[in-house]
């Protein structure tokens, strides 16, 4: 399937015809290179390899072989359905033939190639389906389909056609989400938020809205102009490639959250439930935070207000009274790493004596794990990230009762040894033990500081863990996002999420889980219209699962006063 220089290939050559056909719509160059990479993937990344010249390889842009005795339900479903039409016969010669010259260059396509009853359904480098013929015959008949800018125009009218269906003719832009979900509904006619990106056309492991997802993300990592950064830093071998913090669009008034007892909790609607209070927190916000003002109008003594936290873009409704009106009028965006190291603060670990190995059956402790086999992340490609974080949910078992280290019992939990050692095997700083007051301060001031269990170092707990990303988690990579929705999309990208909320007593625990990537037995839980509501976790506690929702909203629970959802790449 195509890689970057499949992609660096394809808009070398195409690149300002389709930013001329795309002027005035809501997509991008991306989308139409990972739709060409999903519809013809198999094909073109093999003949430009080859002395072929491009309106030869854009002829043998041709396939789908399905009829109707492998699912094939539009027209034709059978070669006899093909010639029982006018100009059928000829048809099936172009689309014999078609499926004959292509065949000589593409290995998987050389079996049914021997079968004289098979012929392409699918045509041009977007494949536009035959079942278009009998709308558009000339198309099919001319051999349009072998034109770039033919066949080009028939992709955006279709996708123009898509963006109606799902109410968004009038929109200017589009989320990487709903480029995708246009294209599902270019694949399959129709769209349902509830599933997510599994629609479309499933391959035996993937379906066409995570493959297309996948070739949009990686094609934005790759500029088709020399001089020109791509729209995605490309990531290092085992990190996910993730976009930058979503900053304020708004452009009204900016206010400062003014409170003195408690931080300010920002709703999803203008209303409090007493009987739930926590109900519809979106974020708190400390006191001083900056929020911009959607449209100015009050409603029911709430504000709707943007703002960016610690890198999470939120969107929800303050408290008029709790707002200070001030003269700033913009609100900066945190980015992961840019942030300023508190001088000489680094990562730290509880010191190993030599010879001693951290198994996963023995009771937790403050080292971290260090068996032999133990695997990692280090793929380049989302398939080979969620491989990886896969294997290390097997590995470390979190279920298995002979893995001691996460059992509860004696009324304690391991939730924070658990999430420690997944992101350790990912190769993500979250620590299992985290300097003093007293060293950071010594730190601070350029001082060396040995670590040393309850000197210098002590035991990080869920509560402790909040704290930490919220203090540190910016410096070493972290930052926090906006919606479940977001954290779980990036998440399936093969990058590392943290949910994590802090007991209101804090005596006793919180709660921290690993957010990992959705599989075709494991789903994370959306709504009617598709926002994830619960996203696919794992974790030990009081229950310990590899996967699962967990109990609904559980972050919201009284006993916890503050909750966060954390990413990093």
């Amino acid at each position: 399937m195509p890689n970057k220089e499949d992609i660096l290939w394809f808009k070398q050559q195409f690149q300002k015809q389709i930013e001329a056909t795309i002027q005035g719509t809501p997509f991008s160059i991306d989308l139409i290179t990972a739709i060409a990479c999903q519809e013809t993937g198999e094909v073109w990344p093999v003949l430009r390899k080859k002395a072929m010249e491009v309106d030869r390889l854009l002829e043998l842009c041709v396939g789908d072989t399905l009829d109707a005795d492998k699912g094939r339900k539009a027209f034709p479903q059978t070669k006899a359905a093909l010639l029982a039409v006018q100009n059928g016969g000829e048809m099936f010669a172009i689309a014999r033939q078609a499926l004959e010259d292509m065949a000589e260059h593409i290995a998987g396509y050389k079996k049914v190639a021997k079968n004289p009853n098979k012929f392409c359904h699918g045509f041009g480098i977007f494949q536009l389906d035959l079942q278009f013929f009998l709308k558009d015959p000339d198309y099919f008949l001319e051999k349009k389909y072998a034109d770039f800018d033919a066949s080009l125009a028939k992709c955006i009218g279709e996708l123009q056609t898509a963006l109606k269906k799902l109410g968004w003719g009038n929109r200017t832009s589009l989320s990487d989400f709903e480029m995708v979900a246009v294209a599902i509904v270019y694949n399959t006619g129709g769209f349902k938020p509830q599933k997510g990106l599994k629609q479309g056309f499933f391959d035996g492991s993937k379906f066409y809205g995570e493959a297309v997802f996948d070739f949009l993300r990686l094609a934005q990592t790759v500029s088709g102009t020399e001089g020109v950064p791509p729209a995605l830093a490309p990531a290092a071998p085992g990190n996910a490639s993730v976009p930058p913090p979503t900053p304020v669009s708004v452009t009204g008034d900016v206010y400062e959250v003014n409170v003195q007892e408690n931080m300010l909790r920002l709703r999803r609607e203008p209303i409090i439930d007493e009987q739930n209070p926590n109900g519809n927190v979106i974020a708190r916000l400390p006191d001083g935070h900056l929020v911009q003002a959607v449209t100015g109008e009050a409603s029911n003594g709430f504000l709707e207000v943007e703002t960016s936290l610690r890198g999470a873009h939120l969107r929800g409704f303050a408290a008029v009274r709790l707002l200070k009106l001030t003269a700033e009028r913009i609100i900066s965006v945190d980015t992961p790493g840019l942030a300023p190291l508190h001088r000489a603060i680094a990562p730290v670990m509880m010191p190993r004596k030599e010879g001693i190995i951290t198994t996963r059956n023995k009771p937790a402790g403050p080292l971290s794990l260090n068996e032999p086999g133990q695997p990692g992340r280090k793929g380049a490609t989302p398939d080979e990230l969620r491989q990886e974080l896969a294997a290390i949910i097997d590995w470390l078992a979190v279920d298995d009762l002979t893995h001691r280290r996460y059992q509860p019992g004696n009324n304690h939990t391991f939730c924070n040894i658990y999430a420690h050692d997944y992101c350790h095997l990912a190769g993500v700083y979250l620590p299992r033990v985290w300097w003093t007051q007293a060293a950071l301060v010594a730190l601070a001031q350029g001082k060396s500081v040995v670590p040393l269990l309850g000197k210098t170092i002590e035991e990080q707990r869920a509560n402790d863990l909040y704290r930490w990303l919220r203090d540190f988690g910016l410096q070493f990579g972290w930052r926090q996002t906006g919606t479940l929705s977001k954290l779980q999309l990036e998440v399936n990208q093969g990058a590392i999420g943290i949910l994590v909320a802090r007991r209101r007593n804090d005596g006793r625990s919180g709660h921290i889980v690993a957010v990992v990537p959705e599989t075709q037995s494991h789903q994370a839980r959306r709504n009617a219209t598709g926002e994830v509501v619960a996203p696919l976790q794992s974790q030990a506690g009081a229950k310990n699962f590899r996967y699962g929702t967990g109990r609904p909203n559980w972050w919201l629970d009284v006993e916890f006063a503050e909750h966060a959802w954390w990413l990093h790449s």
